[in-house]
């Protein structure tokens, strides 16, 4: 019996070196540093963030022209719409004397 019990005892210590050792290599594996960024990259990287920013800078160089230009229309249009209100002003009063005229 005894001759059992001892099998059993390095069963069991068996078994558990086996499920720790089974634990120990579930363990995701560290991460991986970060390369180190080699200067052209950067330098690479830098001037495409310059472009971006010149990119946007251009474009609201033409928002702020497009506004102007749309400032100034405006004004036209106001002015044509005056000038033609005038005009028929006066077209009216011309025929309104033409018809006093001819009576």
């Amino acid at each position: 019996m005894q001759h059992i019990f001892k099998h059993s005892q390095i069963l069991s210590i068996t078994s558990l070196t086996l499920i720790l050792a089974g634990c120990a290599s579930d363990q995701p594996a560290p991460p991986e540093p970060d390369p180190i960024i080699s200067g052209e990259l950067m330098l690479r990287e830098s001037q495409g963030i310059a472009s971006l920013g010149d990119n946007w800078k251009k474009g609201k160089q033409l928002t702020e022209r497009g506004n102007v230009l749309v400032r100034e229309g405006q004004a036209k249009i106001n002015e044509g719409n005056r000038l033609i209100e005038e005009g028929n002003r006066i077209m009216r009063e011309s025929e309104e004397t033409y018809k006093t005229i001819k009576k």
